[in-house]
């Protein structure tokens, strides 16, 4: 696959000064062992880290380390990232090898590719530049980020320990669809109650729904 740069940048509203730069945050391993976008991945995911870290802090200054804490893991998991490169169209430029089981729609492919991006961009344009570029592409997620309080797996865990001494026990149900878009059904029950099932594309989002399934029974 031959990168179009012209429409990736037009996409982008950034105009690369280094155009192999680009290349090369949107090429797998599976397409170049050698120039692949893995180390761009390392700093990008350091530039998002920093961007998105500071602004919280702006955001939210009242909230205590946990809070924050918490409110920057959901920002910057791969599941966002993933959502953040497949809004941006990424799938449709990801170079990748004819490898079985290689996808550009796999969530830690298009995760990796968005993070590549950011430290592309960051070298080629400058950090305000890619400051004012991550803050746009975040701004759905920023918006909805005074939303995000304790998870429900740790309110579950904290509610059990206190209750009965005992963790909560989760168990996985079954795992279905294809490789790069699973869905996972898993079960959860404390000392004394049934089981609460919860589905999600990662085992950790099933086991998160069935913790707030069962604390929403239980009016917790």
């Amino acid at each position: 696959m031959k990168l179009n740069i012209l429409k990736i940048e037009k996409k982008l509203n950034i105009k690369f000064k280094n155009k192999s730069l680009l290349a090369q945050s949107l090429t797998h391993k599976s397409s170049n062992k050698l120039s692949n976008n893995e180390k761009l991945e390392f700093l990008g995911d350091r530039v998002i880290g920093l961007i998105l870290s500071k602004k919280i802090l702006d955001m939210y200054p009242d909230d205590d380390e946990g809070i924050l804490d918490k409110k920057f893991a959901k920002l910057v998991n791969r599941k966002t990232c993933a959502s953040i490169a497949w809004n941006l169209g990424l799938k449709n430029f990801i170079i990748i090898g004819n490898k079985k089981n290689i996808v550009r729609g796999d969530e830690k492919i298009l995760s990796d590719a968005c993070e590549a991006l950011i430290g592309a961009i960051f070298i080629d344009q400058g950090f305000d530049i890619v400051k004012k570029f991550v803050l746009n592409i975040w701004k759905s997620d920023l918006n909805k980020s005074n939303l995000t309080m304790l998870d429900a797996k740790t309110k579950l865990q904290e509610y059990s320990l206190k209750l009965h001494k005992t963790l909560p026990i989760y168990r996985l149900l079954s795992t279905k669809g294809p490789r790069h878009n699973p869905t996972f059904k898993v079960a959860v029950c404390i000392k004394g109650t049934q089981e609460f099932v919860g589905t999600g594309n990662s085992k950790q989002e099933a086991e998160q729904k069935s913790a707030g399934n069962l604390l929403k029974s239980m009016k917790v």
